[in-house]
């Protein structure tokens, strides 16, 4: 089968399409023709091997995993032993596993679900990872509550703006100058742009905020909470001069401070499954999520994919067909 394969740390240009062997499903486990695939920044973090100090967990000199991607959409190829029949061969699934820029690969079980009906394998392959961070973080929101989201264009921040709205939520949703409209089309029922408004001195609390950038201080996020509010931090980041910068520094900063204030601080570890998969099909068929796709590429073009992703400068999700 044919793979976005690495042998190295590096920009996109380690990244080769590659003939290798197909996997063969073992216990627990199934094997998925892939038919799409989106990109996260989690798939050039690796890719980089960036943050320095995750190369003791994702490998020394190359990532363990040595194919990319990681969200999946497609149809059951095989079933291995030990599966139940909630999975069958022929099945639409989709799911989150390592591998899955790839025109095969293997899942376990628990971590694949039945595709939403109404969406397409390529609406259906943003879903996994982006859709669990944003229902992970919030799906404790109540109705009436106002929910701020840092980071509203992104794959996540979309997602997140959608389903705050599902909970019933009053949305703020914070972007640049040229997302405004995207995010207001998906529901917000406010938007700030950044580059005309400092969202943290308009005097408005929240009762949550979601913060998927990390560019703000933990005292100027607090500062946005009402008095019983709670922050909940998800992002990247990266290490410069062995100093910690960015996201990374905030999460800390948030682990630390958690037990010590009122308000709740929430550092989010988003584990994918077939629970919160359910949950995100439920949404996407009920018309409350509707996947937004900026790009769509081919398996030969999954580099070009991640370089796109990579600068920063994606709107919505960008898909990888295989």
């Amino acid at each position: 089968m044919k793979a976005i394969v690495q042998d190295r740390y590096g920009s996109a240009d380690v990244l080769e399409l590659r003939e290798v062997e197909r996997p063969v499903p073992g216990d627990g486990e199934v094997l998925v023709r892939v038919r799409a695939s989106s990109v996260n920044a989690a798939d050039w973090h690796i890719m980089r091997g960036d943050p320095y100090f995750a190369r003791l967990f994702l490998g020394l000199k190359a990532p363990k995993t040595r194919i990319r991607g990681r969200d999946f959409a497609g149809v059951v190829a095989e079933v291995g032993p030990g599966v139940s029949g909630m999975l069958q061969v022929g099945d639409e699934v989709f799911g989150e596993v390592e591998g899955s820029f790839a025109e095969y690969v293997r899942v376990p079980a628990h971590l694949v679900e039945h595709k939403p009906s109404n969406l397409t394998f390529e609406q259906a392959a943003t879903l996994p990872l982006a859709g669990n961070t944003a229902w992970t973080g919030l799906r404790e929101v109540r109705a009436g509550q106002k929910v701020l989201i840092n980071g509203a264009s992104g794959g996540v921040g979309l997602m997140a703006v959608q389903i705050a709205k599902a909970r019933k939520a009053v949305v703020t949703g914070v972007c640049s100058t040229r997302n405004v409209e995207q995010v207001r089309s998906v529901g917000a029922d406010h938007v700030v742009d950044y580059r005309t408004t400092d969202f943290t001195r308009t005097g408005e609390r929240y009762d949550v905020v979601f913060d998927l950038v990390g560019n703000r201080s933990m005292r100027e996020l607090r500062g946005l909470l009402a008095p019983d509010g709670t922050l909940v931090l998800s992002g990247g980041g990266s290490f410069t001069g062995g100093v910690l910068f960015g996201p990374y520094r905030l999460i800390i900063g948030g682990k630390l401070l958690g037990s010590f204030t009122r308000q709740r601080l929430v550092v989010l570890e988003a584990k994918p499954g077939k629970e919160n998969l359910a949950a995100l099909r439920d949404l996407a068929e009920s018309g409350r999520l509707v996947p937004v796709i900026e790009r769509v590429y081919p398996l030969t073009d999954a580099p070009d994919a991640i370089r796109h992703v990579e600068s920063e400068h994606a709107r919505a999700k960008v898909v990888v067909t295989a």
